[in-house]
Order: structure tokens, then C-alpha cells, then sequence
């Protein structure tokens, strides 16, 4: 037996699908559901959209008539800028051409005008006499070959009494203050001894001051003596050279500070 031959024998639906959606749609059209509440629902989102739309619309308006303003607005500003500038261009122009007729003019010019006004004005006073000797002793232009000889000499005695103030003002003296270190040979030597040798050595302009003892390693000390001196008088080459002249006590002198007063 062939599959045909089975198939046929079998009690089997083929178009039971088709069978089934007619009786849907039959069962829809007596109960009255239909596709109509698609297309109801379609109807009333469709109505609910176009008051949206139609508030879009307005507020776009709304917002249209706001920059059209705002544009009026720039408008005018702009103008009454473009006035404002052309009103300093115009005062920029008359300044230039005030200037530019100033420069033309010559400098003598300017200047006498002042001078003619400045010039003072001497009075004379002329007496009515039938004397022609008297008339010819009148000076009509003045003479100031007088007040020349008293400004001169008190320009004189100015300059005197500056010179003399200058004289009697005391010179300034160059000072230096000199921290000197004095070595002995050993531990030995007398200290004191050698301090006062080097206080011995006096000169004009020289003044000594305080001192010490330093140690310095191995029982050997050394000392520390400051001294103020005028610069012009005493210098540090001639300090050396008097102390080392102690040659039994002082072993070198070195500058340990100099400075200026």
C-alpha cells in the first residue's frame, strides 16, 4: 500500500484553518465586534492630537511675535547707535581742523600777544615849565640801570653769606670700624704683656676699644681687640706693621671685620 492510498483511507481536516476564521468572522458580525473599535480608538487618539498640535502652533506664534519684537527692539538701538557715533565723528572733524588752523599759525605771533599785554606801562609825569633845561632832564623811557646795581648787589651778598655758612660747616670724616687678631707664639705667652704692647701703639686718629681671648686649639689663645679709625690717617697696612714689631709676643695680626662708619 502506497502513502496515497494511506492518506486517503485517514480522516483528516485539511481546511480546517479556513473553516475556523469563518466562523470568527460569523460569530463577530452577530455579536457587532467588528474592526470598528480599532478604528474608534484611531478616531479618538486623532482628536486628542490635534489640540496638542494646534497649542504647538500657537506657541510657536507666541515665540515668532517675541523675536519679531526683540528684532524691532535691536533695530532702533542700532540707529540710535549709528547717530551717537556719526555726532562724535562730526565733533572729531571740527577738532582736527581747529588744530590743523592752530599749527598753521606762526609761533611768533602767539607769543607776542602775551609779551604786549605783559609790558608794564611807565607813567611820566610832565611839568609845565618855561625852563628848557629842566625839559631836557626829563627821561620819557625810564631807566632801570638802578634797580640793575641793587639786584646785583644783593645777589652779592647772598652769595657771600652762602659761603661762609658752607665754611663754617664741619667736614665730613670718613671712619672705619677694624676688628683685629692677634697671635701669640705658644701658651706661654704672657697675654696681658701683649695686649698692652698693642694698646702702646698710639697714633693720630686711632682710638682702641674693648678685647678678648679666643681660644684657638691647644691651650693657645689669642686676641681679639677692636679699634675705630679715621680713614684718611690710619689704615690696616700700617697697624700690622706696628704690632708685629713686638716680636716676642705677637706672632701675626690678621683683620678679622673692617667696616665702614
Amino acid at each position: 500500500m502506497s502513502g496515497l492510498q494511506c492518506l486517503a483511507q485517514e480522516n483528516i481536516w485539511f481546511d480546517k484553518p479556513r473553516y475556523d476564521e469563518a466562523e470568527k468572522r460569523f460569530y463577530e458580525g452577530a455579536n457587532g465586534s467588528s474592526t470598528y473599535p480599532q478604528v474608534k480608538t484611531a478616531l479618538q487618539g486623532r482628536n486628542t492630537r490635534l489640540p496638542k498640535r494646534q497649542h504647538r502652533n500657537s506657541s510657536h506664534s507666541n515665540g515668532d511675535h517675541d523675536l519679531v519684537a526683540r528684532m524691532k527692539s535691536l533695530e532702533l538701538e542700532n540707529n540710535s547707535l549709528h547717530k551717537v557715533v556719526q555726532d562724535m565723528r562730526a565733533v572729531m572733524l571740527k577738532l582736527e581742523s581747529r588744530v590743523a588752523v592752530l599749527e598753521k599759525q606762526p609761533r611768533g605771533s602767539a607769543a607776542a600777544v602775551p609779551c604786549a599785554k605783559s609790558a608794564p606801562v611807565h607813567q611820566v609825569k610832565v611839568v609845565n615849565d618855561d625852563d628848557d633845561d629842566d625839559d631836557d632832564d626829563i627821561d620819557l623811557f625810564g631807566s632801570d640801570s638802578e634797580d640793575d646795581a641793587e639786584a646785583e648787589r644783593i645777589k652779592q651778598e647772598r652769595v657771600a653769606a652762602y659761603a661762609a655758612k658752607k665754611s663754617k660747616k664741619p667736614a665730613l670724616i670718613a671712619k672705619s670700624s677694624i676688628l683685629l687678631d692677634v697671635k701669640p707664639w705658644d701658651d706661654e705667652t704672657d697675654m696681658a704683656k701683649l695686649e698692652e704692647c698693642v694698646r702702646s701703639v698710639q697714633a693720630d686718629g686711632l682710638l682702641w676699644g674693648q678685647s678678648k681671648l679666643v681660644p684657638v686649639g691647644y691651650g693657645i689663645k689669642k686676641l681679639q681687640i677692636a679699634c675705630v679709625v679715621e680713614d684718611d690717617k690710619v689704615g690696616t697696612d700700617m697697624l700690622e706693621e706696628e704690632i708685629t714689631k713686638y716680636e716676642d709676643y705677637v706672632q701675626s695680626v690678621d683683620v678679622a671685620a673692617f667696616n665702614k662708619i
